[in-house]
């Protein structure tokens, strides 16, 4: 079972997590998530280990039970010019700013995270199957790039990132040498 918060106390936590990291075309996606202190659902996991139907599940429960949450995406083109680590750190800290209520405490999956001004932050290694509040935010930012890139492609149906969402697999590999590069892909990573 995930722990439900970190510091067991009456404070605000929000957790943040990002998706879309390691792909080669689409925005990364953040999210930051405040959820009551002694939430719990027992699909709710880091999104690596969740099916897509109980993701698109856990989002509906999530969106609806939080205190609050907030999603956010930094795309393609600022991915190229700053880099994917600061675009994940500016992806997070706009997700944090778009916040209803501000947190106390900062939950960030992952090891290392750019401060954010005046909220203590705590980098947990594999934190999103450590603590509800990161496997929440790990399924907001999966489920709201997953639906974005079902969208781009709509608009560029040869790369399938209906099935791939982005990442680098042999199919997409093999579409991009067939169509080349379009607009929503990375062009600073090395494809």
């Amino acid at each position: 079972m995930l722990a439900s918060t970190f510091s067991n106390s009456d404070i605000y936590e929000a957790g943040c997590d990002e998706a879309g990291r390691g792909c080669y075309a689409g925005p990364v996606f953040a999210a930051a998530v405040i959820l009551p202190a002694h939430f719990y659902h027992p699909l709710l996991n880091d999104s690596k280990q969740v099916t897509e139907s109980n993701r698109e599940l856990l989002r509906t429960v999530i969106e609806k039970q939080a205190i609050a949450w907030s999603v956010a995406m930094v795309n393609n083109d600022e991915i190229d010019n700053i880099n994917i680590l600061q675009a994940t750190y500016k992806a997070m800290h706009l997700a944090i700013d778009g916040l209803t209520i501000k947190p106390e405490l900062l939950l960030i999956d992952g090891n290392r995270f750019k401060p954010y001004l005046g909220i203590v932050h705590h980098c947990i290694v594999k934190g999103d199957g450590k603590y509800a509040a990161i496997a929440a935010a790990s399924i907001l930012a999966k489920t709201h790039r997953d639906a974005f890139m079902l969208q781009l492609h709509q608009q560029f149906p040869y790369y399938n990132w209906q099935k791939n969402k982005g990442y680098g697999t042999a199919e997409h590999r093999n579409a991009i040498a067939q169509f080349g590069l379009c607009k929503y892909h990375r062009k600073s990573f090395d494809i």
